[in-house]
């Protein structure tokens, strides 16, 4: 089965404005529009640094009991946690790269081989 939807646990977990801990979530894979349409945003416009923010906002769809999930949640979560999920989200859309040691049968040597997966850049 083709899964589109992942779930995962925050390191630290955002805490909202009555000092609840939310860590629990899901995230679901991106489309194109995800990331064409958060390009056009303003924000990421004047700061590109900021398209992340944008894109987790669309992607992540379930975090603790929050509604909804908006780039001011995303914003207030903290480095570990914003790191977190940039990094579920290019592991979940193939957009990591993969390390394969390689065996040189000329001179029986092992070399780091980057291979993008599907999707990568």
């Amino acid at each position: 089965m083709f899964m589109t939807e992942h779930e995962f646990e925050l390191p630290k977990g955002y805490v909202d404005n009555e000092g609840n801990l939310h860590r629990q979530g899901t995230m679901r894979l991106s489309t194109g529009a995800d990331e064409i349409l958060s390009m056009k945003d303003p924000r990421v416009q004047s700061l590109p640094a900021y398209l992340i923010i944008i894109v987790l906002s669309r992607v992540v769809i379930k975090l603790g009991t929050l509604q909804p999930i908006n780039p001011a949640v995303i914003e207030r979560l903290f480095s570990e946690d914003l790191a977190f999920l940039q990094q579920m989200y290019n592991r979940i859309n193939a957009l990591v790269v993969q390390k394969h040691s390689v065996l040189s049968p000329k001179c029986n040597t092992h070399f780091e081989n980057e291979v993008p997966l599907l999707g990568g850049s």
